[in-house]
């Protein structure tokens, strides 16, 4: 008998579907952030979307999220903030103004847009 490939035979489909969750948190800034400085806000200093004032910055989900950060309507580099979920208190945004550059002036909006994803799969087969 000659040499044969041997492989499996299976029919099947696969349905994923990836459900996004989005949040948006505000501030006004209440004073002026120079040039080398940093903008720190605390979780309860945010509204949220509905205008109510935050508690908490949601969690990130681990390679299925990310944020972005918006200074008087301008999208912000990523390396420029840094982001650490949780309460009042524990939660906040840091914004590093870098050297050299132009200052965030009081009353500039801060925007944060969070999404995280949850994929999920399911399938059927058949041998």
């Amino acid at each position: 008998m000659a040499l044969q490939l041997m492989k499996i035979s299976i029919d099947g489909t696969i349905d994923t579907n990836v459900e996004p969750d989005s949040a948006k948190f505000f501030y006004v800034t209440t004073e002026e952030t120079a040039a080398g400085d940093t903008l720190t806000v605390d979780a309860g200093d945010f509204l949220q979307d509905d205008g109510s004032t935050a508690t908490e910055l949601p969690d990130l989900a681990t390679d299925n999220s990310y944020y972005t950060v918006y200074i008087n309507g301008v999208e912000q580099m990523q390396g420029l903030s840094t982001y650490t979920p949780g309460a009042t208190g524990t939660g906040s945004l840091e914004i590093q103004v870098p050297a050299g550059g132009p200052s965030i002036k009081e009353n500039s909006p801060v925007v944060l847009h969070i999404v995280n994803f949850t994929p999920s799969s399911s399938g059927t087969f058949e041998t």
